[in-house]
């Protein structure tokens, strides 16, 4: 193993311990089932410190007036596919990472990072890694995601931290076991199952990133398309109702899933789940259905006739040290999220995702097991 140099950026030496030990089990759990030929190797607490100090580093420099975004995944050249190889490799300083930001900020691109000699060095350029290779990713200046591909599809991520300046999140997968936690927040933290991973899950963490990227906020509402109750919430006449339902997502999803692995589709359902995150920005809800049905969308939800004001939620985040507390609606948000909290109390079969023009991100739903309204904040799973 390559001598990794002694960190300057402080959080990556404390984490680097704790993401070694959550690959190094999850690589085991998979071996356990089989899966070892198509695994990645699990690099150090060493080698992974070096790489979240470099990538830090390299994420507050600019080149040519931008800030780089740069993703490193510790993958040796024979384990990434048909990939692009340098002549020299580069070493991992902030300077040499800065400009090669450029060639590789496009999403899905990595930086192959690779013990040579007796340092760690870029040693090219890649699309293709195997499952639960180690992966940080620039997000922004002093922003970074540590990240590992899922094992049935090779496009989608699992966040394990994020590091932001000094603070440190480690996601923890423990808050799938929260009393009705809804399924979008299991598939983003890795608990979907191969068959629900091509089901609506996926679909609304699409929507969920997507909404979050147009930095306008938004609110989307997911009402059962078996039931009209969701009119009750929502005030009369709507002005953006769509009649007949816009189905493309819909049909996107009734094809077979073999049409799902084409190129051509993924495209299309990109194309779709961008058009309606694209009308949450419009100033009210959207509505959409269960089976992806668009419904309206700049919709103004009011409170159900005989239904009490909402007044606090179960406020939660998906990570280490973090604990369900009770938290005023004031305290969670502005009106959409106060309007989205008291629509799933309402109406207690939907959930509500809601996107703050600030980056943050709060799915609402309703636990029976608690008899109130959960708000859990999930942007740390959407970088």
């Amino acid at each position: 193993m390559a001598t990794a140099k002694v960190s300057q950026y402080p959080p990556a030496r404390a984490i680097a311990p704790k993401v070694q030990a959550h690959f190094a089990h999850h690589l085991e759990l998979a071996r356990g089932e089989g899966h070892g030929a198509s695994l990645a190797t699990p690099p150090d607490a060493e080698a992974i410190e070096a790489m979240i100090d470099a990538a830090f580093w390299a994420s507050v420099r600019r080149e040519e007036g931008y800030g780089p975004k740069i993703s490193l995944a510790y993958v040796s050249p024979e384990a990434a596919g048909r990939a692009m190889t340098f002549e020299h490799p580069i070493a991992l300083l902030p300077d040499a990472l800065a400009r090669l930001g450029p060639a590789v900020e496009r999403p899905g691109i990595h930086l192959g990072v690779w013990p040579i000699g007796d340092e760690l060095r870029a040693w090219g350029m890649t699309r293709t890694i195997p499952a639960f290779c180690f992966v940080v990713e620039v997000a922004a200046p002093g922003l970074l995601v540590v990240k590992h591909r899922r094992r049935e599809q090779s496009g989608k991520f699992v966040n394990v931290a994020v590091l932001e300046g000094d603070q440190i999140k480690l996601l923890d997968e423990k808050a799938a076991s929260l009393p009705d936690c809804p399924s979008l927040l299991m598939s983003l933290l890795g608990f979907d199952t191969a068959a629900s991973a091509a089901e609506s899950v996926n679909v609304l963490a699409a929507l969920a990133v997507s909404m979050r990227a147009h930095r306008r906020g938004g609110s989307l509402l997911v009402v059962p398309r078996a039931s009209e109750t969701w009119r009750d919430s929502i005030v009369q006449p709507m002005p953006y109702a769509v009649v007949p339902p816009y189905g493309e997502l819909a049909a996107l999803m009734r094809e077979p899933t073999v049409s799902r692995r084409e190129l051509h589709w993924q495209e299309r359902l990109r194309r779709a789940v961008d058009a309606i995150a694209g009308l949450t920005a419009v100033d009210g809800a959207t509505l959409l259905t269960d089976e992806y049905d668009l419904l309206a969308f700049g919709a103004k939800i009011t409170r159900r006739e005989g239904q009490p004001r909402v007044e606090q939620v179960m406020l939660t985040e998906p990570i280490e040290g973090g604990r369900a507390i009770t938290a005023s609606t004031a305290q969670i948000g502005g009106t959409r999220h106060l309007s989205a909290a008291q629509f799933v109390h309402d109406q207690r079969n939907a959930i509500a995702l809601v996107a703050s023009q600030d980056g943050r991100f709060t799915i609402f739903a309703w636990s029976s097991c608690d008899d109130c309204v959960y708000a859990h904040r999930a942007e740390t799973l959407l970088l």
